[in-house]
Protein backbone atom coordinates (compact mmCIF):
# COMPACT_ATOMS: atom_id res chain seq x y z
CA UNK A 1 0.00 0.00 0.00
CA UNK A 2 1.02 3.58 -0.81
CA UNK A 3 2.49 5.05 2.35
CA UNK A 4 0.25 8.07 1.78
CA UNK A 5 -2.86 6.54 1.88
CA UNK A 6 -2.26 5.64 6.16
CA UNK A 7 -1.48 8.96 6.20
CA UNK A 8 -4.50 10.28 4.97
CA UNK A 9 -6.98 8.00 6.85
CA UNK A 10 -5.77 8.83 9.96
CA UNK A 11 -5.59 12.73 9.05
CA UNK A 12 -9.49 11.69 7.97
CA UNK A 13 -10.24 9.78 11.41
CA UNK A 14 -8.96 12.85 13.55
CA UNK A 15 -10.47 15.06 11.53
CA UNK A 16 -13.79 13.29 11.82
CA UNK A 17 -12.80 12.90 15.07
CA UNK A 18 -12.51 16.74 15.90
CA UNK A 19 -16.09 17.39 14.18
CA UNK A 20 -17.78 15.63 16.37
CA UNK A 21 -16.18 16.83 19.28
CA UNK A 22 -16.83 20.57 18.31
CA UNK A 23 -20.53 19.22 17.57
CA UNK A 24 -20.51 17.68 21.08
CA UNK A 25 -19.36 21.02 22.73
CA UNK A 26 -21.80 23.49 20.20
CA UNK A 27 -24.88 21.54 21.50
CA UNK A 28 -23.71 21.38 25.14
CA UNK A 29 -23.43 25.47 24.86
CA UNK A 30 -26.68 25.43 23.80
CA UNK A 31 -25.97 25.67 20.17
CA UNK A 32 -27.96 22.83 19.16
CA UNK A 33 -29.08 23.37 15.59
CA UNK A 34 -31.86 21.28 14.74
CA UNK A 35 -35.18 20.26 16.33
CA UNK A 36 -36.42 18.54 18.53
CA UNK A 37 -33.48 19.02 20.54
CA UNK A 38 -31.84 16.27 21.91
CA UNK A 39 -31.38 17.16 25.70
CA UNK A 40 -30.85 14.65 28.44
CA UNK A 41 -33.86 14.62 30.81
CA UNK A 42 -32.34 15.54 34.30
CA UNK A 43 -30.57 18.45 32.33
CA UNK A 44 -34.33 19.44 31.36
CA UNK A 45 -36.14 21.76 34.11
CA UNK A 46 -39.66 22.37 34.07
CA UNK A 47 -40.55 25.83 32.60
CA UNK A 48 -42.56 27.28 35.42
CA UNK A 49 -39.07 26.69 36.92
CA UNK A 50 -37.33 29.03 34.33
CA UNK A 51 -38.96 32.50 34.99
CA UNK A 52 -35.83 35.52 34.63
CA UNK A 53 -36.07 38.13 36.50
CA UNK A 54 -34.63 40.42 33.73
CA UNK A 55 -37.05 38.70 30.81
CA UNK A 56 -39.65 39.44 33.21
CA UNK A 57 -38.57 43.31 33.70
CA UNK A 58 -38.19 43.97 30.03
CA UNK A 59 -41.26 42.57 29.25
CA UNK A 60 -43.51 44.09 31.78
CA UNK A 61 -41.63 47.44 31.03
CA UNK A 62 -42.57 46.89 27.09
CA UNK A 63 -46.50 45.69 27.60
CA UNK A 64 -46.60 48.73 29.72
CA UNK A 65 -45.12 51.26 27.50
CA UNK A 66 -48.28 50.96 25.56
CA UNK A 67 -51.17 52.35 26.85
CA UNK A 68 -54.42 50.16 24.99
CA UNK A 69 -52.21 46.92 26.14
CA UNK A 70 -51.46 48.26 29.38
CA UNK A 71 -55.07 48.43 30.01
CA UNK A 72 -56.07 45.25 28.37
CA UNK A 73 -53.72 43.24 30.43
CA UNK A 74 -55.11 45.02 33.98
CA UNK A 75 -58.20 44.02 32.88
CA UNK A 76 -57.29 40.32 32.00
CA UNK A 77 -58.15 40.78 28.49
CA UNK A 78 -54.67 39.93 27.43
CA UNK A 79 -52.21 37.44 28.49
CA UNK A 80 -48.88 37.08 27.13
CA UNK A 81 -46.40 34.37 27.38
CA UNK A 82 -41.94 34.31 25.51
CA UNK A 83 -39.68 31.66 26.15
CA UNK A 84 -35.65 32.59 25.03
CA UNK A 85 -34.43 29.48 23.43
CA UNK A 86 -31.24 30.76 22.16
CA UNK A 87 -29.57 28.37 24.73
CA UNK A 88 -32.16 25.42 25.09
CA UNK A 89 -29.84 24.42 28.35
CA UNK A 90 -30.61 27.72 29.97
CA UNK A 91 -34.00 28.60 28.80
CA UNK A 92 -35.73 32.14 29.83
CA UNK A 93 -39.40 31.87 30.85
CA UNK A 94 -41.49 35.25 31.49
CA UNK A 95 -45.12 36.16 31.27
CA UNK A 96 -48.55 38.60 31.95
CA UNK A 97 -51.68 36.85 32.90
CA UNK A 98 -50.15 33.46 32.24
CA UNK A 99 -52.59 31.24 34.10
CA UNK A 100 -55.39 33.36 32.98
CA UNK A 101 -58.13 31.15 30.60
CA UNK A 102 -59.35 32.53 27.91
CA UNK A 103 -61.05 31.71 24.49
CA UNK A 104 -58.90 30.76 22.11
CA UNK A 105 -61.19 29.67 18.65
CA UNK A 106 -59.07 27.47 16.88
CA UNK A 107 -55.59 28.16 18.34
CA UNK A 108 -56.22 24.39 21.14
CA UNK A 109 -56.14 22.47 18.10
CA UNK A 110 -52.61 21.84 19.24
CA UNK A 111 -54.54 19.92 21.52
CA UNK A 112 -56.11 17.28 18.88
CA UNK A 113 -52.90 17.38 17.40
CA UNK A 114 -51.23 15.94 20.61
CA UNK A 115 -54.05 13.91 21.35
CA UNK A 116 -53.52 12.45 17.39
CA UNK A 117 -49.86 11.71 18.31
CA UNK A 118 -50.45 9.69 21.37
CA UNK A 119 -53.40 7.69 19.74
CA UNK A 120 -51.10 6.70 16.40
CA UNK A 121 -48.23 5.84 19.47
CA UNK A 122 -50.66 3.84 21.36
CA UNK A 123 -52.13 1.83 18.45
CA UNK A 124 -55.49 3.78 18.34
CA UNK A 125 -55.39 5.63 15.81
CA UNK A 126 -54.54 4.19 12.29
CA UNK A 127 -51.52 5.96 10.56
CA UNK A 128 -53.31 6.47 7.10
CA UNK A 129 -52.86 9.04 4.21
CA UNK A 130 -56.33 10.53 4.81
CA UNK A 131 -55.29 11.09 8.82
CA UNK A 132 -51.85 12.97 8.45
CA UNK A 133 -53.47 14.90 5.51
CA UNK A 134 -56.25 16.40 8.05
CA UNK A 135 -53.71 16.37 10.88
CA UNK A 136 -51.50 19.00 8.40
CA UNK A 137 -54.41 20.64 7.26
CA UNK A 138 -56.71 21.35 10.70
CA UNK A 139 -52.99 22.78 11.91
CA UNK A 140 -51.41 24.83 8.47
CA UNK A 141 -55.36 26.11 7.46
CA UNK A 142 -56.94 25.87 10.35
CA UNK A 143 -59.39 23.79 8.14
CA UNK A 144 -62.32 22.90 10.67
CA UNK A 145 -63.90 20.17 9.04
CA UNK A 146 -60.25 18.71 9.01
CA UNK A 147 -59.75 18.87 12.71
CA UNK A 148 -63.65 18.14 13.57
CA UNK A 149 -62.79 14.37 11.53
CA UNK A 150 -59.97 14.30 13.49
CA UNK A 151 -61.80 14.74 17.00
CA UNK A 152 -64.50 11.67 15.58
CA UNK A 153 -61.64 9.79 15.15
CA UNK A 154 -59.97 10.37 18.60
CA UNK A 155 -62.77 10.99 20.39
CA UNK A 156 -63.10 14.58 23.05
CA UNK A 157 -62.51 12.00 26.28
CA UNK A 158 -59.01 10.76 24.97
CA UNK A 159 -58.06 14.25 24.25
CA UNK A 160 -59.08 15.28 27.50
CA UNK A 161 -57.31 12.47 28.99
CA UNK A 162 -53.98 13.20 27.15
CA UNK A 163 -53.94 16.92 28.08
CA UNK A 164 -54.49 15.76 31.78
CA UNK A 165 -52.22 13.05 32.10
CA UNK A 166 -49.47 13.59 34.73
CA UNK A 167 -46.54 13.28 31.41
CA UNK A 168 -47.91 17.12 30.21
CA UNK A 169 -50.41 18.34 32.12
CA UNK A 170 -51.32 20.82 29.80
CA UNK A 171 -54.75 21.34 31.98
CA UNK A 172 -54.00 21.80 35.27
CA UNK A 173 -56.98 23.27 37.48
CA UNK A 174 -53.91 24.09 39.58
CA UNK A 175 -52.88 26.07 37.16
CA UNK A 176 -55.60 28.09 35.79
CA UNK A 177 -56.41 25.23 33.78
CA UNK A 178 -54.97 25.49 30.23
CA UNK A 179 -55.27 23.99 26.83
CA UNK A 180 -58.82 22.51 26.48
CA UNK A 181 -60.70 21.16 23.19
CA UNK A 182 -64.48 20.14 24.70
CA UNK A 183 -66.47 20.31 21.24
CA UNK A 184 -66.49 19.61 17.69
CA UNK A 185 -65.32 22.87 15.42
CA UNK A 186 -69.09 22.24 14.08
CA UNK A 187 -72.40 23.10 14.50
CA UNK A 188 -73.50 20.07 15.54
CA UNK A 189 -71.93 17.63 18.65
CA UNK A 190 -72.12 17.61 22.28
CA UNK A 191 -70.31 20.12 24.34
CA UNK A 192 -67.90 19.40 27.21
CA UNK A 193 -66.54 22.97 28.68
CA UNK A 194 -63.68 23.11 30.84
CA UNK A 195 -63.88 22.37 34.52
CA UNK A 196 -63.07 25.55 35.83
CA UNK A 197 -64.64 27.99 33.72
CA UNK A 198 -66.89 26.37 31.02
CA UNK A 199 -64.89 27.05 28.11
CA UNK A 200 -64.98 24.92 24.73
CA UNK A 201 -61.79 26.28 22.86
CA UNK A 202 -59.65 27.18 25.59
CA UNK A 203 -55.92 27.89 26.90
CA UNK A 204 -53.76 29.76 29.11
CA UNK A 205 -50.20 31.40 27.94
CA UNK A 206 -48.44 29.61 30.07
CA UNK A 207 -50.10 26.24 28.96
CA UNK A 208 -49.09 27.01 25.65
CA UNK A 209 -45.67 28.08 25.57
CA UNK A 210 -45.17 24.66 28.07
CA UNK A 211 -46.50 22.88 24.95
CA UNK A 212 -44.17 24.39 22.62
CA UNK A 213 -41.21 23.93 25.17
CA UNK A 214 -41.89 20.46 25.62
CA UNK A 215 -42.20 19.72 21.74
CA UNK A 216 -39.19 21.74 21.17
CA UNK A 217 -37.40 19.72 23.61
CA UNK A 218 -39.23 16.07 22.28
CA UNK A 219 -40.83 14.89 25.36
CA UNK A 220 -44.67 15.21 23.20
CA UNK A 221 -45.13 11.48 23.29
CA UNK A 222 -41.48 10.71 21.72
CA UNK A 223 -38.73 12.32 20.18
CA UNK A 224 -40.04 10.88 17.00
CA UNK A 225 -43.41 12.29 17.75
CA UNK A 226 -42.50 15.50 18.54
CA UNK A 227 -40.64 15.93 14.99
CA UNK A 228 -44.08 14.70 13.31
CA UNK A 229 -45.49 17.30 14.77
CA UNK A 230 -43.61 19.98 14.41
CA UNK A 231 -43.57 18.66 10.82
CA UNK A 232 -47.44 19.67 11.16
CA UNK A 233 -46.72 23.23 12.42
CA UNK A 234 -44.13 24.28 10.41
CA UNK A 235 -45.07 26.58 7.47
CA UNK A 236 -48.49 28.04 8.09
CA UNK A 237 -50.25 28.68 5.23
CA UNK A 238 -52.27 31.72 6.54
CA UNK A 239 -50.32 34.67 7.20
CA UNK A 240 -51.61 36.99 9.25
CA UNK A 241 -51.30 38.34 12.97
CA UNK A 242 -47.57 36.97 14.35
CA UNK A 243 -46.01 35.56 10.97
CA UNK A 244 -47.64 38.74 9.11
CA UNK A 245 -44.61 40.35 11.12
CA UNK A 246 -42.59 37.86 11.01
CA UNK A 247 -42.71 37.50 7.15
CA UNK A 248 -41.06 40.57 6.71
CA UNK A 249 -38.72 40.90 10.09
CA UNK A 250 -37.57 37.11 10.00
CA UNK A 251 -38.20 35.70 6.43
CA UNK A 252 -35.36 33.00 6.86
CA UNK A 253 -36.58 31.69 10.19
CA UNK A 254 -38.36 28.80 10.41
CA UNK A 255 -42.32 29.29 11.89
CA UNK A 256 -43.77 26.72 13.56
CA UNK A 257 -47.33 28.63 14.45
CA UNK A 258 -51.00 27.90 15.01
CA UNK A 259 -53.66 30.70 15.60
CA UNK A 260 -57.17 31.15 16.45
CA UNK A 261 -59.39 33.93 15.47
CA UNK A 262 -63.89 33.99 16.77
CA UNK A 263 -65.49 37.69 16.91
CA UNK A 264 -63.30 39.28 19.27
CA UNK A 265 -61.07 36.98 20.92
CA UNK A 266 -57.84 36.87 18.88
CA UNK A 267 -54.87 34.32 19.55
CA UNK A 268 -51.52 33.25 18.17
CA UNK A 269 -48.85 31.18 19.20
CA UNK A 270 -45.47 30.41 17.81
CA UNK A 271 -42.10 28.50 17.63
CA UNK A 272 -39.71 30.82 16.18
CA UNK A 273 -36.66 29.29 14.68
CA UNK A 274 -33.93 31.32 13.10
CA UNK A 275 -30.26 32.34 13.07
CA UNK A 276 -28.35 33.53 16.05
CA UNK A 277 -30.38 35.15 18.75
CA UNK A 278 -34.05 34.39 17.01
CA UNK A 279 -35.18 31.38 19.04
CA UNK A 280 -37.87 31.65 21.10
CA UNK A 281 -41.36 30.64 21.90
CA UNK A 282 -44.18 33.26 22.01
CA UNK A 283 -47.85 33.54 22.86
CA UNK A 284 -50.72 35.96 22.93
CA UNK A 285 -54.23 35.74 23.71
CA UNK A 286 -56.35 38.93 23.00
CA UNK A 287 -60.00 39.94 23.88
CA UNK A 288 -60.43 43.10 21.99
CA UNK A 289 -61.55 44.09 18.33
CA UNK A 290 -58.43 45.29 17.56
CA UNK A 291 -56.70 41.71 18.91
CA UNK A 292 -55.48 41.00 14.99
CA UNK A 293 -53.10 44.35 14.89
CA UNK A 294 -52.14 44.03 18.47
CA UNK A 295 -50.63 40.31 17.64
CA UNK A 296 -48.76 41.60 14.80
CA UNK A 297 -47.38 44.59 16.82
CA UNK A 298 -46.25 42.18 19.41
CA UNK A 299 -43.56 40.39 17.57
CA UNK A 300 -41.14 43.08 17.21
CA UNK A 301 -41.99 44.27 20.60
CA UNK A 302 -41.08 40.85 22.10
CA UNK A 303 -37.81 40.76 19.88
CA UNK A 304 -36.96 44.49 21.61
CA UNK A 305 -37.77 42.10 24.57
CA UNK A 306 -35.62 39.77 24.07
CA UNK A 307 -32.46 42.24 22.71
CA UNK A 308 -32.27 44.50 25.63
CA UNK A 309 -32.41 40.83 27.70
CA UNK A 310 -29.47 40.09 25.94
CA UNK A 311 -28.10 43.10 26.33
CA UNK A 312 -28.47 43.16 29.94
CA UNK A 313 -27.03 40.14 31.04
Amino acid sequence: MNKIYPVLILTCLVFLNNTCLLSALDNHNGKQDTLPFRIPDDQIKPLVQLGDLTLQKNLEKEIFNHTIWASLVKKKKMAVGIVDLSDPYHAKFARLNGDKMMYAASLPKLAILLGAAQSLEDGKLEETPEVLNDMRKMISNSDNQAATRMIDRIGLEKIEDTLRDKKYELYDPRRGGGLWVGKRYAKSGNRNGDPLFNISHGATATQVCRFYYLLAMGKLVSWERSHMMLDMLIDPEIHHKFVNSLDNLAPDAKVYRKSGTWQNWHSDSALVWGPKWRRYIVVGLIEDKNGEQILRNLIPAMEKVLLTTKQNN
